[in-house]
Order: structure tokens, then sequence, then C-alpha cells
């Protein structure tokens, strides 16, 4: 009897080291996956804060144009001053669906003004013919460009974090150790590609407001 209750004995504690060992193994791998969500929002983050740090120097160089249309410019800098009002980690990927999507709204809202900024652009061949307008439109095309890009590779990421904590045996202890699933960029699209700008340097200058 002794051997059988000795025998049961050891095989709960191999059960238990098994157990324990798989816990830690998927714990480690948890840790490693929520990193590299925080490290890619981190990125995300990055890039939209080039976007915000272009967009005063822009101003500046459109707002010396003679007879500019002002309020597009009054609208960018709105547009600017509200994503600053969206308060979110930059180094820990948001777990709120709703706070991602303000987030959007607001980056959504950035993006269409500076849109139009360069359609209005179109009436003011100077303005275009500008080095330093061309140099930071060409910035401003490739900031947007590697938006599309670094939220394309967070879904990635944090797609591949959602499913591993719904894993087993991951999903017996996942919650219960802090790893709450991310939320997600809504896909837009076209919102990979950049708004298309046609140049037509025969048009003339808009005539100055009485």
């Amino acid at each position: 009897m002794g051997k059988v209750i000795l025998g049961i004995f050891g095989a709960f504690v191999l059960l238990a080291v098994i157990v324990v060992i798989a816990a830690v193994g998927t714990y480690n791998g948890l840790v490693n996956r929520s990193q590299a969500v925080d490290a890619q929002w981190a990125q995300v983050q990055n890039v939209y804060q080039r976007r915000a740090d272009l967009i005063p120097n822009l101003v500046n160089t459109v707002s010396g144009a003679a007879n500019f249309e002002k309020s597009t410019l009054t609208e960018i800098t709105a547009a600017r001053a509200s994503v600053g009002k969206v308060q979110l980690s930059p180094t820990t990927a948001p777990t709120d669906p709703a706070q991602l999507a303000q987030f959007e709204q607001a980056q959504g809202a950035l993006s269409s003004a500076l849109s139009r900024l360069l359609v209005v652009v179109e009436r003011y061949p100077d303005l275009k013919a500008n080095a330093s307008f061309q140099m930071l439109q060409a910035q401003l095309e490739g900031t947007e460009n590697r938006i599309a890009v670094e939220r394309g590779r967070f879904n990635d990421v944090a797609r591949d974090y959602n499913v591993a904590i719904k894993r087993i045996p991951a999903v017996f202890f996942a919650a219960a150790l802090g790893f709450k699933e991310k939320a997600y960029f809504n896909a837009t699209p076209g919102a990979e590609k950049p708004p298309p700008v046609q140049f037509d340097f025969s048009a003339k200058p808009a005539p100055a407001k009485p």
C-alpha cells in the first residue's frame, strides 16, 4: 500500500512539475509578445509625432504665401491641437478600443486637414514651386506612408498576442496575471496610400480678397 501511495504522490509531483514548467514557459512567451506589441505601439506613436513636428514648419512656410486661404491653416492648427488632447501612453499599447478609436478620430481629422491643404495649394503655383514647401510636402507624404506601415505592423503583433492569450494553457491564467487583450487599429480602405496630388503649373493664384 505504501508503494502505491508513494507512486501516486510521485505522479502528482511529476504532473505539478510539468504544469509549472508549461506555465512558466507560457508566461515568458506572453511577456515577450506583450513587449513586442508595446514596442510597435511606441513606433506608431513615433511616426505620428514626426508628422506633428513637421506641421509647424509647414504652416509657417505656407502662411508666407500672399493671399493664401488662412482658414485652411487654422483648421490644421486646431486639428493638431486636438490630437494633443488625446492622452494615451506612448510606451504601452492600449487595451480599450474606445480610447484607440478616439485617438484614430483625432489623427484622422488631422490627416483630412492636411489633405485639404494640398488641394488648396494647387491654386498657388508660386507656393508649389517653393523649395521649402516641396521638401516639407515630400516629408509629410513619406510620413503618411510610414504611419500606414507601422499601423499595419502593430495590428499584426497585436493579433499574435491576442491569439496567444486565448490558447491553451495561457487562457487559464493569462487574465489573472494581467495579460489583457490589445485593441486594434481599424482598417480604412485606401488608408495605406497618401492622397494623390496632381500639380497643374498652368493654374493661376487665387485673386486677392478685397
